[in-house]
């Protein structure tokens, strides 16, 4: 039975990715930060209780800032793949929190590449990049791109990838970037414009909600459904050799396509509900995310499976019912949280 590790095992991709492990017949050891509350609830339906005897997926409290602890759960583990997700992820908040987005986003990949090289473990790593590191570069955006980052996260993200480059280079280990481009699911979390826009329009749908405040509109993105998008991340890791890939779709539409969308298949007056907060807006903006995957396409035979419009439909679906059931608490006299 081979053994992972994934850093962010909490969030979007890191539910979407044990998933996937454990239908591969893996043994999964997740990284997550100590909390006063449970942050679990995307991977609640995988876990079982240690002491079960079925029981494949086994957590670890750590810290991605926290070198000699990373060390000790590597050598704990002896993980044959880690799947480095963990990470200051939101890229609005980087500009708030550039230093601690660059401790963790940024030195925290250097702190596993350290942990295995310390180690002598013979693993394969994976950097979960972002197509954020392009930035200003113009479309379409390929593994041969030069990166052009306009933000304190991206930044964090390019610094990551040519440590992995260079580790790779320089002590043989078997380290690989996965370039992502934007990736959303029904597990998007609530901040990130997409879940942002479908979880108000289903509340505006059912009379939760007035308004909805967004930044710009005009941005394009490359967006494609996360579940496809961790089938790349693991064939990555079962190639002969260690590389760098984008992973797109190859279609691009703005946050103002996909608002329109999404309260066009509720019926809703889009001019009507969503005002703009200049708020939301970054101090450098990125104007358009295009992605080239040819590279994957040939070399790994991966496909995106899921379109913008299922994937619409998909966080539509999953967000409406999650309304009705805060609309059933709230007419039963309970209180539920404030969404802006």
């Amino acid at each position: 039975m081979k053994k992972a590790l994934i850093t962010g095992i909490t969030g979007q991709d890191g539910s979407y990715l044990a998933e996937l492990l454990l239908s591969k017949g893996y043994e999964i050891h997740g990284l997550i930060r100590r909390a006063s509350t449970f942050n679990t609830d995307r991977i609640d339906h995988l876990y079982r209780d240690f002491h079960d005897p079925e029981a494949r997926i086994y957590l670890h409290y750590g810290d991605l800032s926290v070198s000699g602890q990373l060390s000790d759960l590597l050598h704990d583990i002896k993980p044959d793949e880690i799947y480095h997700l963990g990470a200051q992820s939101h890229v609005r908040v980087s500009f708030d929190m550039p230093e601690y987005t660059g401790d963790v986003t940024g030195l925290g990949t250097v702190r596993l590449l350290e942990a295995i090289r310390k180690t002598d473990l013979k693993t394969r790593f994976y950097q979960a990049s972002s197509s954020e590191m392009f930035g200003a570069a113009p479309p379409p955006q390929h593994e041969r791109t030069p990166f052009e980052p306009q933000s304190p996260y991206a930044a964090a993200k390019v610094y990551a990838y040519y440590i992995v480059r260079n580790y790779r280079a320089a002590y043989k280990i078997f380290a690989a970037n996965g370039i992502l481009f934007n990736h959303e699911s029904p597990r998007r979390g609530e901040t990130f414009v997409t879940r942002k826009i479908t979880r108000a329009a289903t509340r505006i749908k059912l009379g939760l909600q007035k308004k909805l405040f967004l930044g710009n509109l005009e941005a394009k993105r490359d967006w494609g459904f996360a579940g496809d998008y961790v089938e790349a991340m693991w064939l990555i890791l079962q190639q002969e050799k260690p590389d760098d890939y984008a992973i797109a779709t190859g279609e691009t539409h703005s946050v103002r396509e996909f608002v329109q969308r999404v309260f066009a298949k509720l019926d809703l007056d889009f001019d009507k509900h969503v005002a703009i907060d200049p708020r939301y807006f970054r101090p450098t903006e990125v104007d358009v995310l295009l992605g080239d995957a040819s590279k994957a396409r040939k070399e790994l035979g991966w496909e995106p499976k899921v379109g913008f419009e299922e994937l619409i439909d998909m966080m539509i679906a999953t967000d409406m019912e999650i309304a009705r059931k805060e609309k059933t608490l709230l007419e039963a006299g309970y209180k539920t949280g404030n969404h802006r």
